[in-house]
């Protein structure tokens, strides 16, 4: 990797060698020059990050522990090892970016928070930080997806966000986007725009991957402790890929340790029943930025699916996408049979109900100890499962 990697990516007009960018109306590209260069002024300064740490120890209950699975390393075989966000307040890692740019919107003097949610998670967290600062916000989510994740929706109510269904097209993720882009588009002034995921233009990839690079720190630091030595595998999911560039950006110089980002095979790898944009993709824009694309031959981005909300995306993060290119990380997929699997070992052998999100890392991670039982394996257990659990048994046979 380069020297001093996260200075040298992005580059100044937010592109992660030819990925990313910002490919905008005319409108919101001063808008968007002004959140990157407060962003740099802000996040830098003594005060904020004092204030987003003091908010990581003592509100989001950081640093979130690493966790053997001895139980599951048993039956698999390998050393299984979870770092466990879904400890994190709210359930998940999406709050690590949420604090920092709701923390960032109240030094911007903004008045109102917006953004999209899939499985709900991202709106949860954003409607908590709006809360603690005594913002308004907005939480644009396919009509889909309210259903798949109502129990978030009834948090996000109760945490005083107004929830926005999203009804046209697939009622999904990205539906939910542009959505959110549209209102956002109605008044930058007193608004932000607050993306989910290392997507969207410049600046977003680079901040949320920030915020989200804590993960990683604590994660390297956690397993050397427990272990001596580092992970022989890393294993996250992938939508748009926050929870995984959050704990892979601590390992990208560590060339002993192999990394894999998971994604969504689904139903099958057919045109519309999966979201697996990094095995199945090519190099497209969507919502302002450069990536890998789920597109067809006009470059429309195709209908995508997964059991988990938030995996069905149709493109994936910048970063991403040059580390695919760049070979320092793999790109697999499993389907939703091995999620489900995964999902009820991992309940029923450790007692932790995971995300279905996070279910698809742990589902290649028993690949992977399968394979290789003298190896470990580190997988980002990016949420817990309260908000899937009807889904799972109102839809799907539960194993005996």
């Amino acid at each position: 990797m380069a020297e001093n990697y996260f200075k040298t990516y992005p580059d100044s007009k937010g592109f992660f060698k030819e990925y990313g960018g910002a490919f905008l109306p005319p409108e919101l590209d001063a808008e968007m020059k002004k959140i990157s260069d407060a962003y740099f002024k802000i996040s830098k300064s003594h005060d904020f990050i004092t204030e987003l740490r003091s908010i990581r120890k003592h509100y989001q209950g950081r640093p979130t522990p690493v966790y053997y699975c001895s139980r599951l390393s048993q039956k698999y075989g390998g050393r299984i090892y979870l770092k466990r966000e879904d400890l994190n307040h709210t359930g998940a890692h999406k709050l690590n970016h949420c604090m920092g740019e709701a923390l960032l919107a109240k030094y911007l003097g903004k008045k109102k928070l917006i953004a999209e949610t899939g499985a709900g998670q991202h709106g949860v967290a954003l409607a908590t930080a709006a809360a603690y600062f005594g913002l308004e916000c907005e939480i644009h989510m396919g009509e889909v997806d309210i259903k798949k994740a109502h129990p978030n929706v009834v948090r996000m109510k109760i945490l005083g966000a107004t929830v926005v269904p999203v009804t046209h097209g697939l009622k999904t993720l990205k539906e939910a986007v542009d959505s959110a882009f549209e209102a956002y588009l109605k008044d930058p002034i007193n608004t932000i725009y607050c993306i989910g995921s290392v997507v969207g233009p410049h600046p977003f990839p680079m901040m949320v991957r920030d915020f989200q690079r804590i993960v990683g720190i604590e994660a390297r630091e956690q397993f050397l402790e427990m272990t001596g030595e580092l992970p022989d595998n890393v294993v996250a999911c992938v939508g748009g890929g926050s929870n995984a560039m959050g704990i892979f950006s601590a390992f990208l110089d560590d060339q002993e340790c192999a990394i894999y980002g998971v994604e969504p095979g689904g139903k099958s790898l057919h045109i519309g029943d999966h979201a697996a944009t990094m095995t199945l993709g090519t190099p497209g824009i969507i919502h302002g930025f450069k990536c890998y694309v789920l597109q067809d031959e006009k470059g429309e981005p195709l209908p995508v699916y997964s059991i988990a909300s938030g995996l069905d995306y149709p493109g994936v993060g910048p970063e991403h996408s040059m580390l695919k290119d760049l070979k320092r990380i793999k790109y697999e997929h499993v389907s939703d049979a091995e999620c489900l699997d995964a999902f009820y070992e991992l309940s029923r052998l450790e007692g932790i109900i995971p995300a279905l999100e996070s279910a698809h890392a742990v589902a290649y991670a028993l690949k992977l100890a399968q394979k290789n039982p003298q190896k470990s394996v580190l997988v980002n257990l990016s949420g817990r499962g309260d908000k899937d659990i009807d889904f799972v048994v109102d839809n799907f046979e539960m194993p005996q």
